[in-house]
């Protein structure tokens, strides 16, 4: 059996970008060695001054969603940095992420998740909910309500170049709503809860929440 240090690491890129640059990312990604990915359509979401952290306005976002080995995956985000000139307002952001929670109905966490001493180097978490149509903004108002700072709503059909019906091995039905939203670390808790609460995702058909590290990261404000 091979070692943990034998196994291939993999990550999940994800590209928060304005509609129209989804095929652009797609292209540059390729040339890193990125097989594939999934175009989303979404819109992002201000609140309590998302434009100063995420840097996106109410307006048509493209979430790009790619799975690469580790070291394709840091190649390709700092290439997508460059090119798309992510440090600059409004360009974007770019990140890597491994799953790490599971909550909606059965509850997985792991030890170290919330804890920023003991976790890791991630400052960040980012943290997604899949709800039924038309629940978006009462996460993203629960969300608000402990803290955060916005999110991206996504279109579950979304206009990918690949078919865009699952996630994470979850099935999303065409009338379901994607809610992800970037939190420091220490502020996750608060906002995992109050989420639960206000969705009652405990309960059968209610939804799902999971919660990723975020590791490499470009185009974010600090």
């Amino acid at each position: 059996m091979d070692s943990p240090a034998d196994q291939t690491q993999i990550d999940l890129i994800y590209l928060i970008v304005n509609s129209g640059t989804g095929s652009k990312v797609l292209h540059i990604a390729k040339e890193c060695g990125v097989t594939g990915g999934t175009v989303f359509l979404g819109k992002g979401t201000a609140h309590n001054h998302i434009l100063e952290l995420l840097g996106l306005a109410e307006s048509k976002k493209e979430i790009v969603m790619m799975v690469a080995d580790r070291a394709i995956a840091k190649k390709a985000a700092e290439r997508l940095n460059h090119d798309l000139k992510l440090e600059k307002p409004n360009h974007g952001i770019a990140f890597t992420v491994s799953v790490c929670n599971v909550t909606g109905t059965h509850s997985m966490v792991c030890d170290h998740l919330l804890d920023e001493e003991e976790g890791g180097d991630a400052m960040y978490k980012l943290i997604t909910v899949v709800v039924e149509k038309g629940r978006a903004e009462e996460v993203i108002d629960a969300a608000a309500s402990a803290g955060a700072k916005g999110g991206t709503i996504i279109n579950a059909r979304g206009g990918g170049v690949h078919e865009t019906e699952r996630i994470f091995m979850i099935d999303i039905e065409p009338e379901k709503e994607i809610v992800i939203i970037i939190s420091k670390t220490k502020d996750a808790r608060p906002i995992i809860d109050a989420v639960n609460k206000a969705l009652a995702l405990d309960e059968p058909g209610n939804g799902i929440l999971f919660v990723q590290d975020i590791g490499e990261v470009y185009g974010l404000a600090k």
